[in-house]
């Protein structure tokens, strides 16, 4: 088939590659534009891009693709690049700009999606994070043919996947992704799929993670919390105050299911080799690695020899 592909990041970067193992014609390639990225914040190209530019694709970097947005010359740019491709078919996978209606409309066989979960299930910017959350047992891939709706569109295939207790959305990700690869290129093969609507029932959003979502909240049982430092590892990463510093948290184990009596949420109960005990909502949770700001990331022991974390100190205030 001749696929026109839209896609950024690492996740859609698999998907390429697989299409393009598989034998596909990409006449074209739509990416977001090079973003600031790293300490020097230099103009890096998307992980899509630099595939693309590795296999000579035509490659277009609209910044939107409304006619009649705030970037109309970029979008009819690109509108006449998807008409001049004569493509059958566009896959779009974590691309990162809404497809106006032209868009679904422009390949003989419409767009097909490549969304990281079992819809309508985690709908939205953020389902592979949000699952870890919420402690989700599987997830999965959905191919999906697009609609103007936010994931809203009748899904042609569907494969789950099980969420690991030890998953990170960085380990779940790579699983993910190569998943999508494979069904998106079994989606392409099978010719005419039967489109089955979304059900009603069921439906939840993944909203885009924040940076503001990283900071812990001691209340909080310590299984909420061991499921959000899986979540938020690699971005944003979660992080706690110790003796007025930033202490990135990113790997925890639940060391008990009960707490001391009369101790405060954040208390630091004992430090040793094995972790820092930490006294929480319900349940004490075990840091098993650890950043400070500039650092890099440390498992406990080593973190410890240049942190003084004590017994009694309070995580999250300026406590002591």
């Amino acid at each position: 088939m001749k696929v026109i592909f839209a896609g950024t990041p690492e996740f859609a970067r698999v998907a390429l590659q697989a299409l393009l193992d598989a034998g596909h014609a990409v006449p074209l390639v739509l990416t977001q534009p090079d973003r600031p990225a790293g300490r020097g914040m230099k103009l890096q190209a998307s992980p899509v891009k630099q595939l693309a530019q590795a296999h000579g694709l035509p490659l277009a970097q609209p910044r939107s693709l409304r006619l009649d947005g705030k970037f109309p010359d970029e979008a009819q740019a690109a509108q006449a690049a998807i008409a001049q491709a004569r493509a059958d078919v566009m896959v779009v996978a974590a691309y990162g700009l809404i497809l106006p209606q032209w868009v679904l409309d422009a390949p003989r066989l419409g767009c097909l999606n490549i969304h990281a979960s079992l819809l309508p299930r985690w709908r939205g910017a953020a389902p592979i994070h949000r699952a870890i959350e919420a402690g989700d047992a599987q997830t999965g891939i959905t191919i999906m043919q697009m609609d103007a709706g936010l994931d809203t569109g009748a899904m042609l295939l569907r494969a789950p996947l099980a969420i690991l207790p030890q998953d990170t959305t960085a380990s779940l990700h790579d699983r993910l992704a190569a998943l999508g690869g494979q069904l998106i290129v079994q989606a392409l093969a099978a010719g005419a799929l039967v489109p089955e609507p979304q059900p009603a029932h069921g439906v939840s959003y993944a909203h885009k993670i924040e940076k503001a979502e990283s900071t812990v909240d001691w209340t909080l049982p310590a299984e909420v919390i061991e499921r959000r430092v899986r979540a938020f590892d690699p971005f944003p990463g979660a992080s706690t105050t110790a003796a007025g510093e930033v202490v990135k948290l990113w790997s925890s184990q639940i060391d008990s299911m009960s707490r001391p009596a009369g101790v405060p949420c954040g208390q630091i109960l004992h430090v040793d080799d094995e972790g820092v005990r930490v006294a929480c909502g319900s349940g004490v949770l075990r840091l098993t690695a650890l950043q400070r700001a500039g650092g890099k990331r440390l498992p406990a022991q080593d973190f410890l020899r240049g942190f003084g974390l004590q017994p009694g100190m309070v995580l999250g205030t300026d406590q002591a």
